[in-house]
């Protein structure tokens, strides 16, 4: 479990390295779990440690929506006060990411179509 929390680590650090190294506009996070998404890919997949240790994390996914729900409550009257945009925000990104899914979905799913014949 040490052996895959520390790997994890490496690649966010790594990310946050990258994106404040060269000032780029996406968070440093994200481009770790790129960077660990393209050496999986060249790996071949997840070794045996990182697998159970993500297994584990994910067993205990909602102890990391604590802090999330501590924020929400201590800036309570903040959304109270802004209740509209925050619902509108959430509502239209849900749809933008059920439609954008749904695409996706279609896209995967078309059959192949076989050389020389028109999709």
């Amino acid at each position: 479990m040490l052996s895959a929390l520390t790997q994890l680590l490496v690649f966010q650090l790594s990310g946050e390295i990258v994106a404040r190294g060269l000032a780029l506009p996406i968070p440093g996070p994200v481009l770790g779990m790129l960077f660990l998404f393209v050496a999986l890919i060249l790996k071949g997949g997840p070794g045996h440690h990182l697998q159970t240790g993500s297994q584990h994390l994910l067993q205990h996914l909602s102890l990391l929506f604590v802090p999330a729900g501590t924020g929400i409550m201590v800036h309570f009257h903040r959304v109270s006060s802004e209740w509209l945009p925050l619902l509108l925000s959430l509502l239209i990104s849900t749809a933008a990411t059920l439609a954008v899914t749904a695409l996706a979905m279609k896209l995967c799913l078309r059959p192949a179509a076989a050389p020389g014949e028109r999709p």
